[in-house]
């Protein structure tokens, strides 16, 4: 397990499982750095305990700035429901591919991605999800062939209801079912601190596992 009081930056940090992270992580004492676009939200990020980084990744050259001197980096950041095909390649591929580039530029070799289940097969998704889905496909495969120490999360349908800190992660892809916005952000601090998920693809649903033996189970899985 790595040692607690890193350094992280989270891109989409208004996002509701960002949020969730963001408190875990700088209750236990982390740094966390929020991307977020809108200076309206730079107060609830603040309220979350991190310190807010007003950027907009869409339009940004360079991210090494928001980067710079992390341990590890959190893409969580998304176009939403409400937008349209274009905006899904330029924030769920375009933001999640500058972020990339940014950590390979200032050194920050630690990613976790989250993604979506679907990603696997965009093809079989309903056709209103399949832009959504191919953007995240494409933003996994240039992540696994980055270099970087990555990791790629893909949860299941998301609930607001409170996190139970049970679940089932498995690298078998394919599966729908659902999960708390909590028990993904318990998912993600859990896989920072375990270096042995570097390298893993899996999907993430409400279970009957406690989440850090979840996260450790699969690090044992591929030994």
């Amino acid at each position: 397990m790595m040692s607690p009081y890193m350094d992280i930056v989270i891109a989409g940090a208004h996002g509701k499982v960002a949020r969730h992270l963001t408190r875990l992580l700088s209750g236990r004492g982390d740094r966390v750095r929020g991307i977020v676009r809108n200076p309206d939200h730079v107060p609830g990020i603040e309220a979350d305990g991190a310190e807010a980084v007003l950027l907009d990744m869409e339009a940004a050259d360079d991210l090494g700035d928001a980067v710079r001197g992390a341990d590890a980096v959190v893409f969580s950041a998304g176009a939403g429901p409400g937008s349209g095909p274009a905006r899904k390649r330029t924030v769920d591929l375009g933001a999640a591919v500058k972020l990339m580039e940014a950590a390979q530029r200032t050194g920050v070799r630690r990613y976790v991605m989250v993604s979506s289940i679907g990603a696997h097969d965009p093809a079989s998704g309903p056709e209103a999800m399949r832009p959504y889905l191919e953007a995240k496909a494409e933003a996994d495969e240039r992540l696994r062939a980055s270099g970087l120490d990555w990791t790629i999360v893909r949860p299941g349908s998301l609930k607001d209801e409170p996190g139970t800190g049970r679940v089932d992660l498995s690298t078998e892809l394919g599966r729908r079912a659902p999960i708390p916005r909590e028990d993904v952000a318990a998912v993600l601090a859990a896989c920072l601190d375990t270096p042995e998920t570097i390298g893993l693809t899996f999907e993430a649903f409400a279970g009957d596992t406690p989440v850090e033996l979840a996260v450790r189970g699969l690090a044992r899985a591929r030994s």
